[in-house]
């Protein structure tokens, strides 16, 4: 896996878990760990923001192609649109 997917994964599982803290018990760890530094907080955020943005767009790309689908997304032939 690349090195930026990792990173990405990383990132996108701590947005999930401050989301989840914080929507269970209004907890904000990012803005704990971060707040006496507001950029850093905000640098943070936008990071957990685009690797959310790059593990869907990779996933959709890698999953589909022409000939078979290996993931979720279906795909209609023209024949079956009718």
């Amino acid at each position: 896996m690349h090195i930026a997917k990792k990173i990405a994964y990383i990132l996108v599982i701590i947005g999930a878990l401050n989301w989840g803290l914080y929507g269970i018990s209004g907890y904000d760890l990012v803005d704990v760990l971060f707040g006496q530094i507001p950029m850093i907080a905000s640098v943070v955020y936008v990071l957990v923001g685009l690797s959310a943005l790059l593990l869907v767009f990779s996933k959709h790309k890698n999953c589909c192609s022409k000939d078979a689908c290996q993931c979720d997304i279906p795909i209609n032939t023209p024949s079956e649109i009718k």
